[in-house]
This record gives structure tokens, sequence and C-alpha cells, in this order.
């Protein structure tokens, strides 16, 4: 049996967004594993400003891609973001408000905490 997914607060990981369905499972978490090379751990809550830097990246997250189930992020949305970009968005500026009880711990890996305090909506 699978233990329970832990936040960024040492607590029980608690879901992001099944609205769109998120999360490197498509599970509405942001739960992590093996195979999840990018870390897909901070739950954020999509920005104009980030999603037009993460665009300009070279990583569209607006653009809807039907042949992928994808309707586009729009502000407002919650995803699951890697947490090197999150960091690098943070780093330039434009990072978006994030929920700590929905970002896995592993993201400490890459994130200080006190960085994700700056960004949390709680």
């Amino acid at each position: 049996m699978k233990a329970a997914s832990v936040n960024v607060l040492g607590a029980a990981l608690h879901p992001c967004s099944h609205d769109p369905l998120t999360g490197y499972f498509r599970n509405g978490c942001c739960d992590t594993g093996p195979g999840d090379r990018g870390i897909h751990t901070v739950c954020a809550v999509m920005t104009a400003e980030f999603l037009a830097m993460s665009k300009y990246l070279g990583n569209d997250l607006s653009t809807p891609r039907p042949e992928f189930g994808f309707a586009g992020l729009k502000p407002g949305d919650q995803w699951c973001l890697c947490a090197e970009r999150f960091l690098q968005a943070h780093d330039e500026g434009a990072a978006p408000r994030i929920r700590l009880e929905a970002t896995h711990e592993r993201t400490l890996d890459v994130v200080p905490l006190e960085v994700l305090q700056m960004h949390a909506l709680e």
C-alpha cells in the first residue's frame, strides 16, 4: 500500500486542481515519482505574467492542444508546475501565488521553504 504523499508543511498533500486536471499522474495532485524528471510538485495559481513568461521560455501552457486533451491554462487556473520553473519565475520576479498545502515536499529539494512562503496564498 502506497503511503500518503506529504506537502511542504509536513502534512497530508491536498489536491491542487481537478478542473483543469493537473499533476504528473493527472490525478489532481502534485504527486511525483521516479519518471517525473521535471518534478511537477508546485501547486500554483496561474497569472497572465507567468503564462507569458513560460510561453516565452518555450513551455506554452496557455494554447489549447486538443490532440493531447489540453484546453490551455488561463489566469486563475491552478496547475502543478515544475519546481525549477517556479524557482526561475521567482528569480525573474514573475512567480505566481502557490498553495503550500497542495505543494509536494519533494519541492524542497529544489526550492527553499522561505521562497515558497513568500508566494503562499495562505
